[in-house]
Order: structure tokens, then sequence, then C-alpha cells
């Protein structure tokens, strides 16, 4: 009861109130392989062994350091000033670019990247923004392409998947900004399965251009520590290959170097001079894009972290709020037209 079965999760984990248990842990403990035997404790003495005291120490006092709130985004709330001026400029511009994160963003995190479908009300709203003409609405995110097309099939949306490397106009084909070397992928993908195995809950997700691990169903301080196992892991292997490895909310994950958001922005930026940019984010890989858009851009963050955005929101519940303020303003020009404008 010291947290140590949390460290060790390869031991046989048993209540030590329940005598049956017990008993039941001890016969499969005897009547192991001493190859399974062998595989497990040399998991576990290889964790401690790269984890010890000293490292967790260090990442505990980062964790501190990283909390300061004079280095967090305070002052960057969006107040109803800001808000008054956001709508404000809404409903004078002509030429608008939307540009959104999908997960953390527009939906909560889910345990599985399946379960955080959109929900009605979310495309309701995109449908809405995305039907004026005057809006270039697009998604930029980490989903697949697949994904993003089974999801939003139908709206008027552009979609940056996989962190920008693949762009598509809501009316045109698929381009391929840039194409690597994928044959780091078979290489690693064993290393990442191998820690799912090892991590209860944890599960690799293959994706056309990049890998990720998920851990956002495992213990807390079991996956915090795996994690930062694997990631020291990756950053030996991968140090002479020209590939990234990356650190999101509970997800680590493996994409060729030069691909970001920041890209896909200017994708939509040379489109046509926009005199209204909007960009909400909740991830450091968002930041990138945030960096790519002019000065002007209302760029929001989700979450209370240090970023390069303008502003930021508690939870995608605040960004929905928002989003249906600003679909509201085109409903109700719709309204009273008398008509839907026709698109362009």
């Amino acid at each position: 009861m010291a947290g140590a079965a949390k460290e060790l999760p390869e031991a046989i984990i048993i209540n030590p109130n329940n005598r049956e248990e017990i008993a039941a842990a001890l016969k499969i403990a005897l009547e192991m392989p001493l190859e399974e035997q062998v595989q497990r404790i040399d998991a576990m003495q290889n964790r401690l062994r790269r984890y010890d005291v000293a490292r967790w120490a260090t990442d505990f006092l980062l964790e501190l350091v990283s909390a300061n709130p004079e280095e967090t985004s305070q002052g960057k709330a969006f107040n109803a000033s800001a808000r008054g001026e956001l709508m404000r400029d809404f409903r004078r511009s002509e030429n608008r670019l939307l540009l959104f994160d999908y997960d953390g963003t527009l939906v909560p995190f889910a345990s599985s990247p399946e379960l955080a479908r959109p929900t009605p009300r979310l495309l309701r709203i995109l449908g809405s923004l995305a039907d004026d003409p005057r809006n270039e609405t697009a998604l930029v995110t980490g989903r697949d392409r697949a994904t993003l097309e089974r999801w939003f099939h139908g709206l008027r949306v552009g979609f940056g998947a996989e962190h920008g490397i693949c762009v598509k106009d809501w009316d045109g084909d698929w381009q391929v900004l840039k194409y690597f070397d994928l044959d780091w992928k078979e290489r690693l993908l064993p290393t990442l399965e191998t820690y799912a195995d090892r991590v209860p809950g944890a599960f690799v997700e293959q994706k056309e251009f990049s890998l990720v691990w998920h851990y956002r169903a495992v213990d807390p301080e079991q996956g915090r520590a795996a994690a930062t196992e694997l990631t020291d892991h990756l950053l030996a292997f991968t140090a002479n290959i020209d590939v990234q490895v990356l650190r999101g909310s509970k997800v680590i994950e493996i994409r060729n170097a030069g691909v970001n958001k920041g890209a896909a922005a200017r994708h939509w930026l040379s489109k046509r001079n926009f005199d209204f940019v909007l960009a909400i984010g909740d991830d450091t890989t968002d930041e990138e894009m945030f960096a790519a858009l002019p000065a002007a851009t209302y760029s929001f963050h989700v979450g209370i972290s240090r970023t390069r955005a303008r502003f930021y929101l508690r939870d995608p519940s605040e960004v929905l709020q928002l989003l249906e303020q600003l679909a509201g303003v085109y409903a109700n020009a719709t309204f009273k037209s008398g008509r839907s404008p026709e698109p362009v």
C-alpha cells in the first residue's frame, strides 16, 4: 500500500487483505515459466534503474518550475471586453479564416480516439460556420484523413490531417505537403507495442505518417513513469534519423521532422487576403500554428498554460459557446435577409 504496485506492473498484483487472492497469486508465481519470470523481472529492474530517486526528484522539480504563475498565460483571459471586440471584428469582416484543432479543443479527450466522435451540437455549429461564404473553415489536427472524412463528410470544411502533413480544401483533393521516408515506422513499432503490453491500458495507434503511444487510460503515476522511460528510449533510438518524438496530452507521437501545423496554416493563408483570422488549439503542436499566423489573429489556447496564443479558454465547452455565438451572427444575417447566401 505504499505505491510500489503502480511502479511495478509486471509483478503479480494482489490485495494484501485478501487471503484467497494471495494464495492464487502464489500459485501463479510458482507455476510461471522461467522465460516469463525473467521477462517480468528484467522490465521492472530496467525501469527502476533508469527512473531512480534522482530522476524522480528532477522530474518533480521541473514540473514545479513549469507551474510558475509568472510563466503561464496570466492576463490572457478572454473577458467581456475582448469578446465584444472579437464579435465586432467578426461582423465587419468579409474574408475570415477559422482554424480549429479537434481533440481537447472541440471535444474533450476520451480514453480511446474512436470515442471522441463529434456531437450533433458540434456538427451543427461547424456546419453553420462553414455555410457562411465569408468563412474559410478548416480542422487542423493530428487525426488521420480517413477519420476526418468519415466524421465530417458533407460539411464545407477543409482538413489538415496528421498535424498538417496533408491538407484538403473542402471542395478539393488531398495534397501531401511533403513526402518523407517512412521506413522508421516498421523499426519503431515493436518498441511501442512492447511498452503497450507492459502497461495495462496503453495502446499504439498507427497512422499513415506517424505512430502514437496512448496512455490516457493508464494509472497516472505508472503512465508518467512509463512515458518518461519510453521517451528516453525513443530519443536515443532516433538521434541519428530525421524523426521527432513529441509528448502531448497523455500521448507520445513519433513523426518526421519538419511536419507541423504551421505549414497547414500557411496553406490556407495563401489562398486569399483574410481580414479576420481565428485559431483555437490546446496542445504544444498548436503553438506552431499560432506562430505562423498574423499578430492580429484571435488565437486561443484551451487550458491555462504558457502559449503564443493571445487568449485562453478553459475547456471545450467554452470553445463551443464562443463558436455558437459566431455561428449565430451568420444565422441572424440569413434570417433577416430571408434567404441563404449562395456558396462561392
